[in-house]
């Protein structure tokens, strides 16, 4: 998957360059590696990722603008880990470093921004009277909830991840006794 396919270039009839210009298509492919690719982008893993950034980035550009601007860092830090994650899950990091707990990173990551978004969401519509604390309290009420779908959603991955490892280890010293009883009884 990474790097990423080079697509056929739609004109066949490579027109020479202009006297100072490059052509269009040797800027591309530089471009292109370091954007994620889409097939990721347009998985739900991917669209969580890029809601969590949006709406951090909208919420953080909603406190800059409002007078809670105490609560701008929150939002700042959510949208660079949001992005920071967007990157690493599309660049399949969590194969490349071993020696880190993606998953639980993730999942801590979104449970933490979830319960912070609620709480300075609240604070800002119930204490600011401008309007743009009131907008950036609605964004943080939506991202709130864009953070629970994903912790929810990992939640369950691990859960099923662990059930599995849970079932296997039971096989596996179920066969051991059953094999340990059938020679005692000879």
């Amino acid at each position: 998957m990474w790097p990423p396919d080079h697509e056929p270039d739609p004109d066949p009839d490579p027109a020479p360059a202009r006297a100072g210009r490059s052509p269009q298509g040797a800027a591309m492919p530089g471009l292109r590696a370091l954007l994620p690719a889409r097939a990721y982008l347009c998985s739900l893993k991917g669209r969580l990722l890029l809601a969590e950034s949006g709406l951090s980035f909208i919420t953080f550009v909603c406190y800059v603008a409002s007078s809670a601007s105490a609560f701008l860092a929150a939002p700042l830090l959510e949208f660079l880990l949001a992005l920071y994650f967007l990157f690493a899950d599309a660049m399949q990091l969590n194969d490349k470093w071993q020696g880190l707990c993606w998953p639980m990173m993730d999942f801590l990551r979104c449970i933490t921004a979830a319960l912070i978004y609620f709480a300075i969401s609240i604070t800002a519509v119930a204490k600011y009277s401008d309007g743009a604390s009131k907008a950036a309290g609605v964004f943080g009420f939506f991202a709130t909830i864009v953070f629970a779908i994903d912790f929810y959603l990992i939640f369950n991955d691990v859960a099923k991840f662990l059930k599995q490892g849970d079932s296997a280890d039971e096989n596996a010293a179920d066969k051991a006794e059953e094999e340990n009883s059938d020679s005692d009884s000879d």
